[in-house]
């Protein structure tokens, strides 16, 4: 199965919200898909199906596969700590989020393609692996040939995100990965929680 490359406002309309950012035409139909989408009468979730929503909105807004997300739920089991605060870390600290969190690409999407193309370095050797995970104090940068990539240009100039636990140099193209963000610093609408439960049936 390949990634999802449907439309998007599909999925922001199915999770009642804009999980793939800014979405004008979600605005206008903020309503379930379907012919009977903006009926309100509808049946009451059972908690499973409740569960499973919370895993699938994770997967849409990580662009993460079934099998790679068992296997993170997997090593978040493992791990010391919270396993679903483990689990949200483990996405947020996959190469290609912490590349569209540093507002080098528009969309998590976007990022993945300039990992795949050979267009980022890790502690300056070229990774192309998306969901290589970082450890923290790894810096991340755009390989020189790459620098004046239209794409990457037009994407940090509007990109005006900062977040605690990552640090960018504008003039080098060069960020750092400077720790693991806490779960009150994951700014996604994702119960974790939810999820452990799903997995743990």
């Amino acid at each position: 199965m390949a990634r999802y490359t449907g439309p998007k406002t599909k999925i922001d309309r199915k999770f009642g919200e804009a999980i793939y950012g800014d979405d004008k035409a979600f605005e206008k139909r903020n309503y379930p898909p379907g012919q009977h989408g903006a009926n309100k009468r509808r049946g009451k979730k059972s908690e499973y199906s409740i569960q499973l929503m919370e895993k699938q909105k994770a997967k849409y807004t990580y662009g993460i596969l079934e099998k790679q997300f068992r296997n993170m739920f997997k090593k978040a089991t493992a791990a010391s700590g919270i396993t679903g605060e483990v689990l949200l870390q483990l996405c947020e600290s996959r190469l290609d989020n912490v590349v569209f969190r540093l507002g080098l690409a528009p969309s998590r999407n976007g990022a993945r393609q300039l990992v795949s193309h050979r267009h980022i370095t890790v502690n300056g050797d070229i990774v192309n692996i998306p969901s290589y995970q970082l450890k923290a104090g790894d810096v991340v940068a755009i390989r020189e040939k790459s620098k004046s990539l239209d794409v990457i240009t037009t994407a940090l100039s509007n990109s005006s995100n900062v977040y605690e636990w990552m640090t960018w140099n504008n003039e080098t193209k060069q960020g750092t990965y400077v720790s693991i963000p806490a779960r009150v610093q994951i700014p996604e609408n994702i119960n974790e929680q939810f999820i452990v439960e799903l997995y743990s049936k």
